[in-house]
């Protein structure tokens, strides 16, 4: 039983591994886009590349996945896309492949489970069907709630570094691009909105729409606000290095405060698992002997020894 339990664990990490690699995967257009913007050589190169991310190079697996979309005769969702986008995957054939893998993962756990489970087959089968219709969304709010986590961290530090351009002499767009560069190894989240937002501009898109898009794909509250006060700041003419600032304090006061009240939440936290767990514990390494030494003497006045 338990060499079935692993058998079928390491096929859900196998396959999880084999999925996060084509959705990682970078195409030739993107990192060429990438390249231009930055301003420096960009490191995906047909060399750089090792032979199993070749193989499983995302344009190749679209070229096998839209055809058994269309066969299917299923739509692509648009509140797919945008969580997909939220969780840093934004390229059309992620949605293709996280469609296919929803559809394929039940029907391969409950194989596995046919194969090679005995006893209580249809109970087993049942659960792992069910479990790997949920993992792949399980997989997909984990991925968006831990990215926007590290945008929400990394906005304050990337307001200093705005200021600091916007002082030295560099306007709102270029400050922005240079942003994003300066911040691609430290927190490439919130690098790659950044370099997005100047992409969406070279496109045509207005200054605002662009910011508008960032606070949308983000979707975190404090990218919103900074998003509305760019856009006051834009409509309005007042300056806008010192309000960046101010904002940058605010939100390092804010996440000193949620800090604070995570802390004092502990006390109250660890009330269930010390009257779970430790309390008993301590009852009966305390109280055990005294009550079994009463129990002992009370059952010799009742039998008269």
């Amino acid at each position: 039983m338990i060499v079935y339990v692993v058998v079928i664990a390491v096929s859900f990490v196998v396959s999880f591994g084999l999925i996060l690699l084509v959705i990682t995967g970078r195409s030739r257009e993107s990192a060429r886009l990438m390249e231009v913007t930055s301003g420096t050589p960009s490191a995906y190169t047909p060399a750089s590349r090792t032979m199993l991310q070749s193989f499983f190079d995302s344009d190749r697996v679209s070229k096998i996945v839209q055809p058994l979309r269309g066969v299917l005769g299923s739509r692509t969702d648009p509140e797919l896309v945008r969580r997909l986008a939220s969780a840093g995957y934004r390229k059309p054939v992620h949605a293709d492949i996280y469609y296919l893998v929803r559809i394929l993962l039940p029907a391969v756990a409950a194989l596995l489970g046919i194969l090679f489970i005995k006893a209580n087959a249809f109970f087993w089968v049942v659960f792992l069907a069910a479990t790997g219709f949920m993992a792949p969304d399980l997989w997909l709010m984990s991925a968006m709630s831990r990215r926007r986590e590290r945008i929400r961290l990394s906005l304050p530090d990337a307001l200093d570094l705005l200021v600091i351009c916007m002082e030295a002499g560099l306007g709102l767009d270029q400050a922005i691009l240079r942003v994003g560069q300066e911040l691609k190894i430290s927190h490439a989240e919130l690098s790659e909105e950044f370099v997005l937002i100047g992409l969406e501009q070279r496109a045509g898109k207005p200054r605002l729409e662009a910011w508008r898009n960032m606070a949308d794909r983000a979707g975190v509250e404090s990218v919103r606000q900074f998003v509305q006060m760019l856009v006051q700041t834009e409509r309005f003419g007042t300056p806008i290095s010192k309000s960046l600032g101010t904002f940058a304090d605010a939100l390092r006061v804010r996440r000193r405060q949620q800090a604070e009240e995570m802390a004092a939440k502990t006390t109250i936290k660890m009330i269930p698992p010390l009257v779970l767990f430790i309390f008993p514990n301590l009852f009966i390494v305390l109280l055990g002997p005294a009550a079994i030494m009463i129990w002992r003497n009370i059952a010799r006045v009742l039998t008269g020894e």
